[in-house]
């Protein structure tokens, strides 16, 4: 909403300066008696004109709103007298066409090189601004117009290269090509521009492709006054002296990513004329400086989404003309300065999302203050009553700092419409006097630790509300049955973790309702039948997730597009969803049977999840007919058995297929290799009967490949053509019954594993309206199996234990250099320990036990300084133990019933030809060819995290035994930025 201000802000702004002078001229409010216009000149309008159809359903149009009107239509071929014509103005001596504005006529068409346009040679004011000229390029005729001051192409849907000729204009005042989206300046001739046109007052080039580096020429356009250049693709550094231009009245360079600088620290210019700022979401860092204090004329400053960092200076409070601060999303911190609250005219304050503490200052006396921006920061102390009491506040964000305390009563005359008081430490109960607040449109308290009985009744004055979220509190709901309450406004309603205990008929109220959240609330029992009455045309997110529900008999919402009863008691068959549903959760509950062929005729599930239940049977063919839609199909740990089916088209959207858990017998169908987005494979714990599908190698995104115990069989075939498994991150083929050599030609072609670079951490997100999926997973950890649901960053992990693999361990897997977890154990494995996996420095879990190996341990392991989890036990190893660094944490456990071992933390001690090395004593010639043996992975459990197109996120999680050093790595050193939450379209948690 700001964004948008700030926009209007500069139209005004731009409005106020494309005023055309009416003292000599005639406009089109003239009558047809003067007879002033020149034949040719109204000639070539009326050509011009039956070159465009009128549209008025473009973008373009809908901008201009009210202003919207198709001007040429009212140009009357009858009247000869052009200059009475709507957008017409001419020349009140000559009677030349002097002034064209066709801006907001709803123009459709194309300008073409040859236009009639082009012969009205005596244009100063020409604006045809804000129509749809259907993607044509710029003629280079507009170079013609040689006495041309003031040109406004403004959003209408050009392309192509501005022409260099625009040059030739050496007249110009104001240049306004903004919102050419398509539209490309290139970089002699945007040198070209500053060099010719040394008259140029405004030049606004928003949204239009620049991408360079800003030309020292842009620092001698000393005329100057509006400078807009967001958006355009300028990076590198900014010359400092653009600030110093001492006509600038307006400066907005942001949404330039890539562009830095800093400001000034000296005064900005000699007349100190800048009335708006806007670098807001570029790359400007450093201190604010105190010289921002000297922009007296300053009226809009912002600075948001930036890199700055340190204090807010006191010298803000020096702007006594500012309207509107916007410092969000920065690095600052300190105390909030109360100098600001001298700012009388302010009417806009946004700090949210930086590292402010201390308390809210008293801003009680600006008067015009209607928007308070200071939510995700540690501010603290509690609530003062003058914030809900203010007399011309309206929206109110204070989320996620450390305020205390209760909530105070609110004045009755109250203006406010947005209260966001969430993710603080507020006690007490909901103030009584909330439901006098009449223009209330958004109320969100949750996660805070407010408690009592909330009689929802008490909302019922609150006509204009949209937004309620009373969400993760210690709050008990009552309702009183039988009671007549419209709500006819209120489209998002979140109770979540209240306790509730059975469907109030105040949802009844409920009519027009879009997101349901009441997860978590002991409801218990069935689903009643008029539950249906909720939301009935409307509802599109519905969460009844961990309660105690026992059955549901339909579910009638026609458009509904995400359901989550996940976490309940339900059972009997499967209901199946409306066709509008989109994603459809129903783990954890005690659903039995098979699933219907009547899921079938919901063509648009794009998340299946039907995860830990009792269903059983084959799944229905459809499903892989689904794959052009279905992002993830969820069934581990069901009954299903047969075949896994057969069909998944080419072209599928499959990213997720998760079928863990249950009796599938056969091979892995080859159709898979259709699934060209597919991520993460889950086959483990079923009866699958093949050999290893190598052909998987050849889908270009798999990061996560889980067969572990099945009943796969044979060498692991590395001849095969094209199977690098580019971005393969976790496998894990462990407890089946593979032979032969270990596969060291995929060690060596597993690339996202020798690659360091942390992945984004990402979550699995999906849905327009803030559904969600968790992936889970079954692990063993000390022989025990655990299930885990939580989700973790991408980490790399190789799992081969317990099959019957033979012969040395390739060196090559020394490659891998980001491996976290390697589990060899359990196996036959014969040779050396090589000595290269101490190259191998990001390793945390390392299993080797339960082979043949031989010799000493390399004393290059001590390299492995994160190393966690170490198990060498019950090979044929000899020699003493290197000592130092992590091996000194190890317990005898790591090395038992290798009989040649001695030293620490054994009781068997080294004879003197056998001392142990000291820590920093390595040897110097061990053999570099030695391979890699055994790797259990018993105290490790395992999961996998991975990105997603579309914003799909789905992981395994991984815990260690002892210090969880991955974690602790992943977090430090990572500034994670807090993001604002946007209500509309998504959760608000």
């Amino acid at each position: 909403m700001e964004r948008l201000i700030w926009l209007f802000q500069f139209l005004l702004y731009f409005m106020q300066y494309h005023q055309v002078s009416c003292s000599s001229s005639i406009s089109s409010f003239s009558t047809c008696t003067h007879h002033l216009c020149p034949h040719d000149q109204r000639f070539a309008l009326l050509q011009f004109k039956h070159m465009f159809t009128i549209n008025n359903s473009s973008d373009a149009s809908l901008w201009c709103g009210d202003l919207a009107s198709p001007k040429i239509l009212s140009w009357n071929e009858s009247c000869t007298d052009c200059c009475s014509w709507e957008g017409v103005t001419c020349d009140g001596l000559t009677g030349h066409v002097i002034g064209l504005d066709l801006s907001c006529s709803q123009l459709y068409g194309s300008i073409h090189p040859n236009s009639s346009l082009f012969q009205l040679s005596h244009l100063h004011h020409l604006n045809l601004a804000f129509n749809h000229f259907n993607y044509s390029h710029i003629p280079s005729a507009f170079g013609h117009f040689a006495n041309l001051t003031h040109l406004n192409l403004s959003d209408s849907s050009f392309s192509g290269s501005i022409p260099s000729e625009i040059c030739h204009l050496s007249r110009l005042v104001s240049l306004d090509l903004s919102y050419g989206r398509q539209l490309r300046l290139e970089l002699h001739n945007f040198r070209m521009m500053l060099k010719n046109l040394t008259q140029l007052q405004e030049l606004v080039l928003t949204a239009v492709n620049i991408s360079s580096v800003v030309p020292m020429s842009l620092t001698n356009m000393s005329s100057l006054t509006y400078l807009d250049l967001r958006l355009t693709g300028l990076h590198g550094k900014l010359p400092d002296s653009i600030f110093h231009l001492s006509n600038l009245q307006i400066l907005s360079l942001g949404d330039n990513y890539d562009l830095t600088g800093n400001l000034p620290k000296v005064n900005w210019s000699s007349s100190s004329s800048l009335q708006q700022l806007y670098l807001g979401s570029s790359s400007f860092s450093g201190e604010l400086p105190d010289s921002i204090g000297y922009l007296k004329s300053l009226t809009s400053l912002d600075l948001s989404d930036c890199k700055f960092f340190g204090s807010i200076r006191d010298s803000l409070g020096n702007l006594t003309q500012i309207t509107a601060i916007y410092l969000w999303a920065n690095s600052l911190n300190g105390q909030i300065p109360f100098t600001l609250s001298n700012l009388n005219q302010l009417i806009r304050l946004d700090l949210s999302e930086n590292n402010l503490d201390g308390k809210i200052p008293n801003f009680s006396g600006l008067h015009n203050l209607q928007t308070l921006h200071l939510h995700n920061n540690s501010l603290n102390g509690t609530l003062p009553s003058w914030l809900l009491n203010h007399s011309s506040l309206t929206d109110l964000e204070l989320g996620s700092n450390r305020l205390t305390g209760q909530i105070p009563e609110f004045q009755h005359k109250s203006k406010l419409m947005n209260i966001d008081l969430s993710h603080n430490e507020l006690h007490g109960p909901i103030p009584q006097s909330i439901s006098n607040l009449v223009n209330l449109t958004q109320l969100v308290f949750s996660s805070n630790n407010l408690s009592g009985v909330v009689e929802l009744q008490r909302f019922s004055n609150l006509k204009n509300l949209d937004y309620l979220d009373l969400s993760y509190n210690s709050l008990s709901v009552s309702a009183i049955n039988n009671i007549n309450i419209t709500l006819p406004k209120l489209r998002f309603f979140y109770m979540a973790s209240c306790k509730i205990k059975k469907f109030p008929d105040f949802f009844k109220a409920l009519e027009n309702v879009e997101q349901l959240d009441i997860s978590n609330s002991e409801i218990h029992g069935n689903i009643p039948k008029w539950v249906g009455i909720i939301g009935k045309a409307s509802l599109q997110y519905l969460n009844l997730s961990h309660n105690f529900l026992t059955g549901i008999k339909q579910l009638p919402w026609k458009n509904l597009v995400t359901l989550d009863l996940g976490f309940n008691l339900i059972q009997g068959p499967l209901p199946v969803p409306p066709p509008s549903v989109s994603c459809f959760l129903f783990s954890q509950n005690k659903l039995t049977g098979e699933i219907p062929s009547s899921i079938c005729n919901v063509s648009s599930l794009y998340i299946l999840d039907l995860s830990h239940n009792d269903l059983s049977g084959a799944i229905p063919q459809c499903l892989g007919y689904f794959s052009n839609v279905l992002f993830v199909l969820d069934l581990q740990f069901n009954a299903f058995q047969g075949n896994i089916p057969m069909i998944f088209r080419k072209g599928n959207q499959l990213q997720s297929l998760n079928l863990n858990g249950n009796q599938f017998e056969g091979p892995v169908p080859q159709s898979l290799a259709n699934c060209r987005q597919l991520q993460a494979l889950d086959l483990g714990n079923n009866k699958i009967n093949d050999t290893f599908p190598y052909w998987l190698g050849t889908l270009p995104n798999l990061q996560v490949l889980i067969l572990r115990s099945n009943n796969f069989h044979g060498p692991i075939d590395t001849s095969k053509p094209k199977l690098s498994f580019p971005e393969l991150r976790i496998v894990d083929l462990s407890h089946n019954k593979f032979t032969g050599h270990l596969p060291g030609r995929y060690f060596e072609f597993f690339k996202a594993m020798t690659n360091k670079t942390m992945p984004n951490k990402r979550y699995l997100s999906v849905g327009s309206y803030g559904s969600y999926y968790k992936d889970s997973v079954k692990v063993t950890m000390k022989g025990f199996d655990i299930y885990l649901t939580r989700i973790l960053p991408v980490f790399t992990a190789i799992d081969l234990s317990s099959n019957k693999f033979s012969g040395d361990i390739p060196n090559v897997i020394r490659r891998l250099n980001s491996l976290i977890v390697l589990n060899l154990s359990h196996n036959s494995l014969t040779g050396l320990i090589p000595s290269s996996l101490g190259d191998l420095t990001e390793l945390e879990s390392l299993d080797l036990s339960s082979n043949q190996l031989i010799g000493k341990i390399p004393n290059h392991l001590l390299s492995l300084t994160f190393l966690e989890v170490f198990n060498l036990s019950w090979n044929h190893l000899d020699g003493p133990i290197p000592r130092g660094k992590q091996f000194d944490t190890f317990g005898n456990d790591s090395y038992v019933g290798n009989l040649g071992l001695c030293g620490f933390p054994l009781s068997k001690k080294c004879e003197d030809n056998q001392a142990q090395v000291q820590p920093g004593v390595l040897l110097q010639h061990e053999d570099d060819s030695n391979f890699l043996s055994g790797l259990t992975w018993e105290v490790v459990v395992m999961g996998y995290a991975y990105g997603m197109a579309l914003g799909l996120v789905i992981g395994f999680l991984m815990f260690l035994i002892g210090k969880p050093k991955l974690f602790v790595r992943i977090v430090e050193g990572k500034k994670h930025k807090k993001v604002k939450m946007l209500r509309q379209g998504g959760r608000r948690n």
